[in-house]
């Protein structure tokens, strides 16, 4: 997605969509030191920035062209250490609407090996906007 390549904070993060389907994203974000908190885990910051995104970009793929999103809010509870080779924050879609669209929001950690461990789980809210209001 075109967006997703402006996002300035994705890019400085590290962070890319692995996975499109209408209503549902992946973004993935590489381990590295600059994404860690004090102890080497997955910031908190940084897991929920690919969570917050992963939602946008699944509530996108529902929209018709020339509309927009934005979050109007989110919560999100972190589970456990975010740790792994990667994260991966899955975005789905509960509830669409042509206003507010609803979004669950989960990140794993992911291993070499393949396995992975959910470390935090959301929801989000989203308003679609028209492009030109943006």
């Amino acid at each position: 997605m075109a967006s997703f390549d402006r996002q300035g904070l994705m890019r400085h993060l590290g962070a890319r969509i692995s996975h499109i389907a209408p209503g549902r994203v992946h973004i993935t974000l590489p381990a590295r030191p600059e994404v860690t908190q004090q102890n080497g885990y997955f910031h908190a910051g940084a897991t929920s920035a690919i969570a917050d995104s992963a939602g946008g970009y699944a509530a996108f793929t529902l929209f018709p062209e020339g509309a927009d999103i934005l979050t109007v809010e989110y919560k999100i509870n972190l589970l456990a250490p975010a740790v792994g080779d990667h994260i991966e924050a899955v975005g789905t879609v509960l509830k669409p609407g042509r206003t507010l669209t609803v979004c669950q929001l989960e990140v794993y950690g992911v291993q070499g090996d393949g396995s992975r461990k959910l470390v935090a789980r959301g929801q989000q809210t989203l308003i679609r906007v028209s492009a030109t209001d943006v």
